[in-house]
């Protein structure tokens, strides 16, 4: 690849991390505290890009011609076939367009990632208490529901469906990036809309249940809220949670 091609192409990864660095794009890819990597790591593409401009254009032309002349007459090189910028459209694809975030297909097919928490702090005050699906789960399941209580809780999450039709309320959970993604879910009871579409991002209030369901993926424990009010909420800017939410 000529010197020129390695600096369009560093410049356009560059530029493809700092766009969705600096927009909340980038969370459909990494948890949150890895932005500051990202923007470091685009920011030294694009000097590496114009680093590489600066010293090709800064070489002797006769050093440039001449190995030009080399690869076309002597033999000892080739010109790199135009089709092998097609490789640059991925890239373009990640600059222009935003993927969907990981929804109720990959979660269904992924068994529950809900493991047992260190402690269990004290709710703080105010009612309904807001929680994360992670948070809710693991009180539920092994608290059994004594740091809950009888005391309502908000929790937010996309709406997914079993092979049975049972509806459940989603995370996906983050170690690193989207790519090891795991689902924690909630199973809905009590007044539930009668009408749901899977994917749909639901707020729900409601209380501690002793109601739990094993994931048919991988037997681990999915514990139910009983639901007191329900209702649509648009996708909030981070789709994922991560361990500790």
């Amino acid at each position: 690849m000529s010197r020129q091609a390695q600096a369009v192409l560093m410049l356009l990864v560059g530029g493809a991390v700092l766009r969705a660095s600096l927009t909340d794009l980038y969370l459909r890819y990494v948890k949150v505290g890895l932005r500051p990597l990202l923007l470091t790591a685009g920011i030294i593409l694009v000097i590496a890009a114009a680093a590489t401009v600066w010293y090709d254009w800064r070489r002797p032309r006769a050093t440039r011609d001449g190995q030009s002349g080399r690869g076309q007459h002597g033999g000892h090189g080739h010109r790199e076939p135009r089709v092998s910028w097609l490789l640059l459209l991925p890239l373009f694809a990640l600059i222009l367009v935003a993927p969907p975030a990981l929804d109720s297909y990959s979660a269904m097919r992924a068994g529950t990632a809900l493991q047992r928490p260190f402690g269990f702090p004290t709710l703080p005050a105010g009612d309904p208490v807001q929680l994360s699906v992670l948070n809710y789960a693991g009180r539920a399941v092994y608290d059994h529901g004594r740091s809950l209580g009888d005391r309502p809780v908000k929790v937010t999450g996309f709406v997914a469906f079993d092979s049975g039709g049972t509806p459940y309320l989603v995370r996906m959970l983050l170690n690193c990036c989207a790519a090891d993604a795991q689902p924690v879910k909630i199973g809905l009871t009590g007044q539930v809309p009668p009408v749901l579409q899977p994917d749909t991002w639901l707020e729900v209030v409601g209380t501690y249940t002793t109601e739990q369901a094993r994931d048919p993926v991988n037997n681990g424990a999915i514990p139910f809220i009983d639901v007191r009010q329900a209702r649509p909420v648009p996708a909030p800017p981070d789709p994922y949670e991560t361990w500790g939410s």
